[in-house]
């Protein structure tokens, strides 16, 4: 004889027979009284969400890490066409816009191109601060040839759009270059604006 809530087939569930309609009834009742039950659960549900909340931090972190290998892989195939545009006279043309340059002075605006942007390129993926990022952009500033170099692209900057990194970063700029203009012998102590939101 089968006794009430036993089933006549070969139990092939984990532990014993599946629970027939009458045992899974009792069960969720044993449950429902059974409050240690109920918190294993909520325990579990809590792991849960607290792990996948790790794994959304850590996709997030992931993908700016990629964005940033990016950002660096463009930088260095930028520099290198610049490179090549100084040691070819013919392909400067092409590298740079700017007219009425000599051929050294054409390299030397190429050459201060690529090293503003590295310096920016290095704050843009959070390898410096925004105070270091002046600083290093102060003495950048300091350059005769950047000098130059920021005045005959005024008109390049303007065409940024006005949110945009770049265009923060120049206006930050150029409140610099104007302070060394106006007292060079204490470049040290010339104020620049504090971060910009984005």
């Amino acid at each position: 004889m089968l006794g009430a809530g036993r089933c006549a087939q070969p139990c092939a569930g984990p532990g014993g027979c599946y629970p027939t309609p009458g045992r899974l009834t009792r069960g969720l009742a044993l449950d429902a009284e059974n409050p240690d039950a109920r918190g294993n659960d909520s325990a579990a549900s809590g792991r849960s969400e607290e792990w996948a909340e790790r794994l959304v931090h850590q996709l997030a972190l992931l993908a700016k890490e990629i964005r940033y290998a990016n950002l660096i892989q463009l930088h260095r195939i930028s520099v290198e066409q610049m490179e090549h545009g100084m040691a070819d006279p013919a392909l400067a043309d092409a590298v740079s816009t700017l007219s009425g340059l000599t051929e050294r002075e054409r390299r030397q605006m190429i050459h201060v191109n690529a090293r503003y942007h590295g310096i920016v390129l290095q704050y843009r993926v959070e390898a410096m601060g925004w105070n270091e990022l002046m600083g290093h952009l102060r003495v950048l500033c300091r350059n005769p040839i950047f000098d130059r170099y920021w005045e005959l692209t005024r008109d390049h900057r303007r065409s940024l759009p006005r949110g945009s990194l770049e265009a923060r970063v120049g206006k930050a700029v150029d409140v610099v270059v104007q302070g060394l203009r106006e007292e060079p012998e204490v470049w040290w102590v010339v104020a620049h604006p504090d971060e910009p939101s984005p």
